[in-house]
């Protein structure tokens, strides 16, 4: 397994295109993998930071005719 390993490296520093190539598409998966992790975590995995989520509501009412919009945010007990 040295034998490849050293193998392995001596070929990588032939050919420096090559290498900076396979190093950058690494580098740019990783770094994708990593964000989309992290928006995934912060929208879907973590757990809201209210006590009772699932009675949170957004009322939302849109009167085109006057070109008003309305945004109310309910509270619980009214």
């Amino acid at each position: 397994m040295f034998k490849d390993l050293r193998y392995a490296v001596r070929t990588l520093v032939r050919t420096p295109a090559f290498t900076l190539t396979a190093v950058f598409t690494l580098a740019l998966g990783l770094g994708a993998n990593t964000a989309m992790f992290s928006v995934v975590n912060a929208v879907l995995l973590r757990p809201l930071p209210v006590a009772d989520p699932d009675r949170l509501v957004l009322v939302f009412s849109d009167h085109p005719a006057n070109g008003m919009t309305n945004l109310d945010r309910a509270r619980p007990g009214d």
